[in-house]
C-alpha cells in the first residue's frame, strides 16, 4: 500500500522534468531561421511545435483529471447526501455555462499574425483562442474577488 502513494509524486516529478526539458529545448535549442518584422530580425525557435504540443498535452491532462475527480466525488457524495451532491452539480453546470459563454464571445474571424501563414488563426481555433483569453480574464478576476472577500470575511469574523 505504501508504494502506491509514491505514484503521484513520481508522476509529478516526471511531468515537471519533461516540462523543464521541453522548455529548455525551446529557449536554447537553436533556431530554424529568422523572420524580418518591421526591420528587426527575430529568431524562430527550432522546437516550437514540441513546446506547443507539450502544452496541449498538459491542458488535456488537467481537463481529464479534473473531470474524473469531479465525477468520482459526485458519485461518492450522491450515495451519502443527494441534496449536497446536487449543489455540487450546479457548480459544474455553472462552469460549463461559463465556458460556453466565453466560446460565444470569441470571434472566428482571422487573426493577422505577422509572419504566420498557417490556418490555425481563423475559424474554430481563433474562436478557441479568444474563449481561452476571456475565460482566463474571468477566472483571474474571480480569484482576486474571492481573495478580497475572504480577507474581509475573515476580519469580520475575528471581531
Amino acid at each position: 500500500m505504501k508504494d502506491y502513494k509514491m505514484i503521484p509524486k513520481i508522476a509529478l516529478w516526471v511531468l515537471m522534468g519533461l516540462g523543464i526539458f521541453v522548455s529548455v529545448l525551446f529557449y536554447v535549442g537553436g533556431s530554424e531561421g529568422s523572420l524580418e518584422v518591421a526591420g528587426d530580425f527575430l529568431d524562430i525557435p527550432l522546437f516550437t511545435n514540441a513546446f506547443l504540443t507539450w502544452n496541449y498535452i498538459l491542458v488535456a491532462l488537467v481537463v481529464l483529471i479534473t473531470f474524473g475527480v469531479v465525477v468520482r466525488e459526485f458519485m461518492k457524495t450522491y450515495k451519502v447526501d443527494k441534496k449536497k451532491a446536487m449543489k455540487s452539480l450546479f457548480v459544474v453546470i455553472g462552469a460549463i455555462v461559463l465556458v460556453l459563454v466565453c466560446w460565444f464571445l470569441g470571434s472566428p474571424e482571422e487573426l493577422n499574425i505577422i509572419g504566420y501563414e498557417g490556418t490555425d488563426n481563423v475559424g474554430a481555433m481563433a474562436q478557441l483562442t479568444d474563449a481561452c483569453i476571456y475565460l482566463t480574464y474571468i477566472l483571474v478576476l474571480a480569484t482576486i474577488v474571492s481573495m478580497v472577500w475572504g480577507i474581509i470575511y475573515t476580519k469580520k469574523l475575528s471581531k
